[in-house]
């Protein structure tokens, strides 16, 4: 698990191709290699990826089709720059929010203007997870933690704070750009949940259950 908060940018240095999939080498820009270890799973960009190889300043990863498929890392180059986060222990804060690695459908930025010392970006909203996005819900963006400021069907907004802008590759975020999504996993549990107890005996939430449990007060 991860929390969305970036602690370090990465640079991609080579890919080889490896029967179907891909080897990726990257280089962080201030994470030490030598705390890594081989099996590790460091947040590449919003994607959980197994640390594969260390040595010489780099740190490799293995791709295997379904990644590079599903997730923006089959249009990855040399010198593409990658967001970084370390696994979450479990002593650690929770100051983004809860984050799997998992992705769940490639956006694309549809527009980005200024907003204060800041910016805010419209990203496109694949119709697979769009029940799953909500307005002041969270959201990772290539693996940044962010609040959704606006919630449409097809699209949504985020407002970047400078240190986002500074620390992140949304800095460079423009107008085409695709990115990773991910849904908040309690949102897709909570849905999940939903569908698979649509029209069985007590799935609706009623009122009266509601209040009996506590919620929406008048009865104690």
């Amino acid at each position: 698990m991860f929390t969305g908060l970036i602690s370090d940018l990465g640079t991609v240095e080579r890919i080889e191709p490896r029967e179907g999939g891909a080897r990726i080498a990257l280089r962080p820009r201030a994470l030490p290699v030598d705390d890594l270890s081989p099996g590790e799973s460091v947040c590449c960009s919003g994607a959980c990826l197994t640390v594969a190889a260390l040595g010489a300043g780099l740190v490799s990863f293995d791709a295997v089709p379904e990644t590079l498929s599903r997730t923006t890392l089959g249009g990855w180059r040399p010198g593409t720059a990658v967001n970084l986060e370390r696994a979450l222990r479990l002593s650690d804060r929770l100051g983004g929010h809860l984050v799997a690695g998992h992705v769940d459908a490639v956006g694309e930025v549809l527009a980005r203007s200024a907003e204060g010392q800041g910016a805010r970006l419209t990203i496109s909203l694949p119709a697979a997870i769009a029940p799953l996005v909500a307005e002041k819900g969270s959201i990772a963006v290539d693996g940044v933690s962010l609040t959704v400021a606006r919630a449409h069907r097809d699209r949504f907004e985020v407002a970047l704070i400078p240190e986002t802008l500074a620390r992140t590759t949304l800095g460079e975020a423009r107008q085409g750009t695709r990115v990773n999504l991910e849904a908040d996993v309690i949102a897709r549990h909570v849905a999940r949940l939903r569908e698979l107890g649509a029209g069985q005996p007590g799935a609706d939430l009623e009122e009266e259950k509601l209040r009996l449990w506590g919620y929406g007060g008048g009865r104690t």
